[in-house]
């Protein structure tokens, strides 16, 4: 195989994805692995001055072509995962963690940045490169580089270790969800469910051969029947097949119970190697929280403010359940059916109703007119290799020059991981004297259109949307050339969801919802009387929802601080955690932690607070805002240019305050979640 025939070997622009084969993955990985260790072998060579010139810029170039020939095929396993694919993707894994690991902890190139700092000419650097310098050796500590040898080698094992258990915990999670299917023959027993989903079980079941409707776990498929099948057997099966997934219930094929064991006992053994009393502490190091007890505290403090809330919100919905339902107890699968007859009854509207008004193309039409207004851009659809059909690409331009792209993949499809995020394909920096612009990847798992016409979104899938578009804008409208600061890249853990969960609430305003609304059959504007409906009801149930939320983040911290996988079990501290903060309790069959890939097959292992310390900051610079116009561009620009641009070239804190004039204060969370009234804020 020539190097032109693998698109993996070609990084001068876009990679042609439509030809990535399994069979370029080795290849590629082997190339630009050789590649990688030839630059680090010149960059700690003894001739090799201890300089920017001479050891950063070239090592870094070769890591972000690694990084993004890898990313690639990471990208592909995730969004059209096939047999041969993944063992392609699981053979090269060790090879690749290998190496990454390796660089992190070798002794030569940490002496060559400790020379760095050392020198004279370090503080000539820009403030961004000593940054960086000085981060590098952050992590290199953090990574085991200042270890004797056999820490060190024990440190690079447990490494290779979680890599390949996190990988087949994600594996196993994916093939659980898929190996569900409910095939429904009566008609009648889909009672309640909105025509437009019935049309997705009937496509589904034709392509997969049978006869009927066919329900999976898939979430655009597995929600509308919890929401809306009158069928309380059928709510029951399938939550019970929904909660259990990669559990052993399935004769343990799936079962992720061993790996998370496994998974918690590495990153406990790895803290205390690298001196940390837990993995939480080893975790916060780069985050903006300063310690595990500052968090656990943050997150008490908000279950404290919210569970009244969630216990009137939970009361509410069993009172409805018994007087209007006649469900005198509720249990789990009945929740989100009675919870949304609650909703239909005090505000007058169904989100099927709202759904029929976000037609894809109209949504996508009004998010980018919103944030061309906003940040002075312009986005076009353009052309590009693709990796399945339905993926869209676009360019974003600024006074007519293309400063981005990215890719849009917005359908469910088996062979999908679940869920909605972004991910940078390529980080804006300047190479060989030239502009490199970024590329994201933007992904999330909406029902595709059937029958001809447009697929429609819930108002849950249009804020969905606005926030993986706020990881976009991210990642795309940096202004840092130096790749280390640039975009996401080195952003603190618990401020990145920042941009995103801003953008949420801008899918709140009445004039952005005309203008992403156009009905699917009339094409008019969601109406005023509905949309005051919607914004009656927008935090309906919202306490409940903030104290869940707080659930999952105080579980995986206390996972990761004093819970001992060699004695404790998993399943009694989630039940301890219930006891604290929860309002509503499943039954003991349920197996969410074998599930819960953010923290156990993501980034998110003692940092799932982050979500809610994020909200923390977005609902307060959402609030300048509200004080100076929804759209004004004026506060646009300055949130553009004291956060969007600036990366992580400044702690995320300054960045903030940059933007705000202050320090962030938890008031606009809680009135905007309905926490609070303004009234009582006042």
């Amino acid at each position: 195989m020539t190097e032109s025939k693998n698109p993996l070997l070609d990084l001068s622009d876009l990679i042609d994805y439509a030809a990535v084969k399994p069979e370029h993955v080795a290849e590629a990985v082997r190339f630009w692995r050789e590649r990688l260790e030839a630059a680090l072998a010149r960059a700690t060579a003894a001739e090799t001055p201890a300089t920017w010139e001479a050891v950063v810029e070239p090592l870094e170039n070769a890591v972000l072509d690694f990084s993004r020939a890898w990313g690639a095929v990471g990208h592909l396993q995730s969004v059209v995962d096939t047999p041969a694919l993944r063992d392609a993707y699981n053979a090269a894994l060790p090879v690749v963690t290998d190496c990454f690991i390796r660089l992190s902890q070798d002794e030569a190139l940490f002496a060559k940045y400790r020379a760095i700092e050392a020198s004279p000419d370090f503080k000539s650097l820009s403030a961004v490169r000593q940054r960086i310098v000085k981060r590098e050796i952050r992590d290199f500590v953090l990574s085991g580089a200042a270890l004797p040898e056999a820490k060190r080698e024990r440190v690079k094992a447990i490494g290779q270790a979680l890599s390949q258990a996190s990988q087949k915990f994600s594996e196993n999670l994916l093939d659980a969800t898929n190996a569900f299917e409910l095939v429904v023959t009566d008609k009648a027993k889909l009672a309640g469910i909105p025509e437009e989903t019935l049309a997705l079980y009937e496509a589904s079941a034709k392509a997969a051969g049978k006869e009927g409707w066919r329900i999976t776990l898939q979430f655009p498929s597995y929600l509308p029947a919890m929401k809306y099948c009158n069928d309380r057997g059928i709510r029951e099966a399938l939550y019970r097949a929904f909660s259990t997934r990669a559990a052993e219930f399935d004769g343990g094929r799936f079962d992720n119970t061993p790996l998370m064991t496994e998974i918690l006992k590495l990153r406990r053994e790895e803290a205390s190697l690298l001196g940390f009393p837990n993995f939480a502490a080893l975790s916060l190091a780069t985050k903006m929280a300063v310690s595990p007890e500052a968090v656990l505290e943050f997150l008490r403090d908000l279950a404290k403010r919210s569970k009244p809330k969630a216990e009137a919100d939970v009361r509410e919905v069993n009172e409805f359940a018994r007087s209007e339902l006649g469900l005198d107890k509720v249990e789990p699968w009945d929740r989100p059916y009675a919870s949304e007859k609650l909703r239909e009854s005090r505000f007058s509207y169904s989100d099927a109703e709202v759904k029929r008004y976000f037609t894809e193309p109209t949504v996508f039409a009004g998010l980018f007119k919103l944030v061309e207004t906003l940040f002075g851009i312009e986005i076009v659809p353009a052309e590009a290799s693709l990796w399945h059909p339905d993926v869209k690409f676009f360019e974003v331009r600024r006074d007519g020059q293309k400063i981005a792209n990215f890719y849009a993949d917005l359908y469910a499809r088996e062979g999908k991981r679940s869920g909605a995020w972004m991910d940078g394909e390529r980080t804006r920096t300047i190479r060989d004297g030239r502009l490199v612009t970024p590329v994201a990847y933007l992904v999330c798992n909406f029902a595709a259109p059937v029958n001809g016409k447009p697929a429609t979104l819930t108002h849950d899938e249009v804020t969905t949307l606005f926030h993986e578009f706020g990881h976009t804008l991210h990642h795309l409208l940096t202004a840092q050339t130096e790749a280390g600061v640039s975009g996401i890249n080195g952003v603190e853990w618990d401020a990145v969801e920042t941009p995103s969960q801003f953008l949420e609430n801008f899918a709140w305003d009445r004039d952005v919802v005309k203008s992403i609304s156009c009905h699917v059959e009339t094409g008019e504007t969601l109406p005023d009387e509905l949309f005051d409906k919607m914004l009656a009801a927008k935090n309906f149930l919202a306490g409940a929802a903030c104290v869940r939320q707080v659930e999952f983040a105080l579980f995986d911290m206390l996972l990761h601080t004093t819970f001992d996988p060699e004695k404790d079990v998993v399943r009694a501290l989630l039940a301890d955690v219930r006891r604290e903060v929860a309002v509503v309790f499943p039954p003991d069959y349920d197996r969410f932690p074998q599930s819960f890939a953010h923290i156990f097959a993501g980034g998110y292992a003692a940092g799932y607070y982050s979500y809610k310390w994020s909200e923390v900051l977005s609902c307060d610079c959402f609030e300048a805002f509200e004080e100076t116009g929804i759209r004004n561009p004026e506060t646009g620009r300055r949130f553009l240019t004291e956060i969007l641009e600036r990366g992580s070239s400044r702690d995320a804190m300054e960045n903030f305050v940059a933007f705000r004039g202050r320090k962030p204060r938890i008031d606009a969370l809680l009135r905007l979640t309905g926490i609070v009234s303004d009234e009582k804020e006042a």
